[in-house]
């Protein structure tokens, strides 16, 4: 891989991961383009978060390619270097793990992750808090939305000291996200 600058470094890891989802939609009452969660969740981490490290940006962008595209360790490698690469196995789940088993993982894995790692899974959390909040699958009871919520707090709480603009973040969106289902 050769050297980018910033911008251009950014940019690709958009164009590959738009062209990995193209065909994807999120499960929100909209049904809205797949590619808006990563941009989303790099968004996060740079406006709320302050992270500027274009290595934790290009893995929020392309964190959920290998487990949810074709896309191989090997492609990112080749793309974007081995610690993009890194970060993004390190948010990945294991699809073939059981459901109950993958939400158990990432509780108890939470606090080994890297500092780039933990970053990413946070502003990840917040994205699918949000959209739980706001737009959820229209199948999704109260009580499902809930224990979501539930959920993503067990993982923060093991990914908690390496951004506090980020947890503060995730905490006021946690307790709006609780308030609104609740009411």
């Amino acid at each position: 891989m050769k050297e980018q600058n910033p911008a251009a470094a950014l940019l690709s890891a958009i164009h590959f991961a738009a062209n990995k989802h193209r065909d994807q939609r999120r499960k929100d009452v909209d049904t809205s383009p797949y590619i808006n969660h990563p941009i989303e969740v790099a968004e996060i981490l740079a406006r709320v978060g302050g992270v500027s490290d274009v290595i934790t940006l290009q893995a929020a962008i392309l964190h959920d390619t290998l487990e949810d595209t074709e896309t191989t360790p090997a492609e990112l490698d080749a793309a974007f270097g081995v610690e993009v690469r890194q970060v993004v196995e390190e948010v990945t789940d294991d699809r073939q793990l059981p459901k109950p088993e993958r939400k158990q993982r990432q509780i108890e894995r939470a606090p080994y992750l890297s500092e780039r790692a933990k970053q990413v899974k946070i502003a990840d959390k917040i994205s699918n808090v949000r959209s739980v909040t706001e737009t959820p699958p229209t199948h999704w009871t109260l009580e499902r939305r809930l224990e979501y919520l539930d959920w993503t707090e067990k993982i923060i709480n093991g990914l908690r000291g390496d951004n506090p603009m980020l947890e503060a973040y995730y905490n006021q969106i946690l307790s709006t996200g609780r308030a609104k289902i609740k009411s």
